[in-house]
């Protein structure tokens, strides 16, 4: 071997053991983090912390997430492209143990970083050609909102007659999350499963059998906001007939309720049962002068009346007209 070859194979070797000597990004890390279970599989860092109780076994969770390998500022999957990301359901949706379980000690608004060991990731066999053998990976993780679906879930396994032991006050938070499940349906567009979600819900409190006043009349109050939910989503789906019974069924329990004579009002519009229509939003903008909506959809309302009168005098004088000439 040449003088030159011995140094340069020296220098390599010394580089080597300066690159061991000198800890690494997920080292640096590590110093910064918390053993979640204390076995140190699973290392957490909360960077931005979260308000509430942390998330429950088997609740649907929406969150922004990227995982990374160790000298990588790429990560190898992420959701922070997606404006609306794919609620996940815990115990069905993840694959990875580390991420579900870093999950459940996190709060809504939180952003942490986990740092997983391969047992709790992608085991020793990786995930080729992406992920390599025992490789320790980061996930940076935002929730953004859950549900506790595994509530629901345990309801709904339950037979009618178990259904109705259970008491008002659990129902009613069982309705609130499918209901919840449906708004967020609704707010991505997505009518027709907000719609069912929110079908789910009332059959619910329909479903609920009880003598007792009071449990009557907090039926009744849970079953206004979504009659007002399904009104505005069959409007959205172009099915004013379906708009208009479940805002007459809402002004039953409620019937100075706003929402509901503007959903009507809208219904009527498009049904072109003007008259119908001024009626509700005249009642409505008795009770809300000064609302914007009522107030510009009744000029709507108005002008579309106007148009289709004077179509109707334009057309009756043709009539007429035609009939003199003969």
């Amino acid at each position: 071997m040449s003088g030159n070859g011995l140094v340069h194979s020296i220098q390599r070797l010394i580089n080597s053991e300066e690159r061991l000597r000198t800890p690494s990004p997920f080292d640096h890390l590590r110093q910064q983090m918390n053993d979640v279970l204390g076995d140190g599989g699973i290392l957490k860092e909360v960077v931005q912390p979260g308000e509430g109780p942390p998330v429950p076994q088997n609740a649907s969770v929406l969150i922004h997430y990227s995982g990374f390998l160790e000298y990588s500022a790429e990560p190898f999957e992420t959701t922070t492209n997606l404006k609306y990301p794919r609620m996940m359901k815990l115990g069905k949706d993840l694959t990875l143990a580390g991420l579900e379980l870093g999950l459940l000690t996190m709060r809504k608004g939180e952003f942490s970083r986990f740092l997983l060991q391969p047992c709790y990731a992608y085991g020793d066999m990786g995930c080729p050609p992406f992920i390599p053998a025992a490789a320790v990976v980061l996930y940076e993780v935002h929730i953004l909102d859950f549900l506790d679906s595994g509530q629901v879930d345990e309801f709904i396994a339950l037979s009618p007659e178990e259904q109705n032991t259970v008491s008002l006050s659990k129902l009613l938070e069982v309705v609130n999350t499918v209901r919840s499940f449906g708004n967020r349906c609704f707010n991505q567009s997505h009518y027709d499963n907000a719609k069912r979600r929110y079908k789910q819900a009332l059959m619910l409190l329909e479903n609920r059998e009880t003598e007792r006043e009071a449990e009557k009349e907090g039926i009744r109050t849970a079953l206004l906001p979504l009659f007002l939910n399904l009104s505005l989503t069959e409007l959205r789906l172009d099915s004013p007939h379906k708009a208009l019974k479940y805002g007459n069924k809402a002004l039953e329990i409620d019937s100075a309720n706003t929402k509901a004579l503007f959903r009507c009002g809208q219904a009527y519009l498009e049904l072109r049962e003007y008259e119908s229509a001024q009626g509700c939003l005249i009642t409505a903008q008795a009770r809300k002068p000064f609302d914007t909506d009522i107030n510009n959809l009744l000029r709507k309302v108005a002008m579309s009346y106007k148009d289709t009168l004077d179509k109707e005098k334009d057309m009756c004088s043709r009539i007429f007209r035609g009939l003199r000439d003969k």
